[in-house]
């Protein structure tokens, strides 16, 4: 039976990261996948997950399964890093969170669950949008579509025609909505935007779902959470996918939550009801590391703090990246205006490169970036500036 399967095609991201491998080009600069790397072009393990786990191995008593749904305590904590610790969602007890393998784990238990319980519903993504967000709900059976969000001639968000579209959306549908640091652009809804879209939202019926997959990584823990609460503001119902591979480096950890906002705290313990439903069908119950190292930083308050600051140098890094690039660029005597780029926030930034310009960067320079022309930023470093500036100063002439 196997012999009639032709290969899949490979990952568009992760296959680029495979070639860069190979590549012996001793001076190959990956600006492809979505990993912070540090000022030496390391990964690294932060010292309060290092010391999180150091607890963990001392305390942990039991390698036995955890709830479907998760750690309670995890859970918990979850929502008052999404929220606040005082939030009157908490409160009043109208959020249910599960704990899931990684932000992608929550996006395809929100999927599953919308397709259980609106098996009609449309997805709405921004176009662009992150690559995986079409494949995630389509493979859960759901329909997909997509607005209109990025103006490439003036790098920023295309709020009017985004609006437009969103008007012509029906009630019941779902519209995926980045919280912060817009995957692939860069580019983020200002606070008077997130009202505007809010307010549709409320008014039409339609259901809010934020991938909240980088909060820290834009401007802080609470501004990068101003979308998120506008839209608790207005909507009684919505949902938030929450990663934690960005903020505290645990990207092969798979540490994620899927929070699910309702009206009121009986239609919140109705709705998890069916979200362990989709998740013992699906993994069963999530792995237990990841998430005990983020409750064990957030529930101790010293932890916290360190981690905060180490997360403050990330963050730091990044932007201070995107203005070196910027200045590195003009030096080099590239004729477009690129100052957008100072002005993106998060990881990744939507370059304006073609595919047949990121085509010539690998051939010609070995630096890897996704064919859309997204940069990650945080895969820059003072060391590789100089030599990625001259070749995309090359490509571009």
């Amino acid at each position: 039976m196997f012999e009639t399967i032709n290969p899949a095609p490979a990952d568009a991201i992760l296959g680029l990261s495979e070639a860069f491998q190979k590549d012996p080009n001793p001076q190959k600069i990956n600006l492809g996948v979505g990993v912070y790397k540090d000022e030496n072009g390391q990964t690294p393990v932060l010292a309060s997950v290092k010391e999180a786990e150091q607890r963990l191995l001392q305390t942990e008593a039991t390698k036995s399964y955890l709830p479907i749904d998760g750690l309670e305590t995890y859970a918990a904590l979850c929502q008052q890093i999404v929220f606040g610790a005082k939030h009157a969602i908490l409160t009043d007890g109208r959020a249910a969170t599960v704990q899931t393998p990684g932000g992608t784990g929550a996006l395809r238990v929100a999927a599953d669950f919308v397709r259980r319980i609106f098996p009609q519903a449309t997805v709405w993504l921004s176009d662009p949008t992150w690559p995986n967000h079409p494949n995630v709900f389509g493979a859960a059976g759901l329909q997909v579509a997509s607005y209109p969000y990025f103006d490439a001639a003036a790098s920023a968000v295309d709020f009017d025609r985004m609006m437009a579209a969103l008007e012509a959306i029906p009630a019941g549908d779902v519209l995926l909505l980045h919280g912060c640091c817009h995957n692939p652009t860069g580019a983020d809804l200002s606070p008077a935007q997130w009202q505007t879209v809010a307010s549709l939202c409320a008014e039409r019926g339609i259901l809010p779902l934020l991938d909240f997959a980088y909060q820290g990584f834009g401007d802080g823990l609470k501004e990068d959470a101003v979308g998120v609460g506008i839209v608790a503001n207005h909507s009684r119902e919505f949902l938030v996918a929450s990663s934690y591979s960005k903020n505290f480096g645990l990207y092969n950890e798979r540490a994620g939550a899927l929070t699910l906002v309702a009206a009121d705290a009986d239609a919140a313990d109705a709705a998890r009801s069916h979200l362990k439903i989709c998740i013992r069908t699906n993994y069963s119950n999530p792995p237990a590391h990841g998430g005990q190292i983020v409750a064990t930083i957030l529930g101790d308050a010293d932890l916290r703090r360190r981690w905060e600051a180490e997360l403050a140098t990330m963050r730091n890094r990044i932007n201070d990246m995107r203005h070196l690039f910027v200045e590195t660029l003009n030096e080099q005597e590239v004729t477009r205006d690129v100052s957008f780029i100072a002005r993106q926030r998060g990881m990744f930034s939507y370059s304006g490169l073609t595919p047949a310009q990121v085509q010539a960067l690998r051939a010609r320079h070995s630096v890897y970036i996704v064919g859309s022309g997204r940069i990650n930023v945080a895969g820059m470093t003072t060391a590789n500036m100089d030599y990625l500036c001259t070749a995309i100063a090359d490509v571009l002439q």
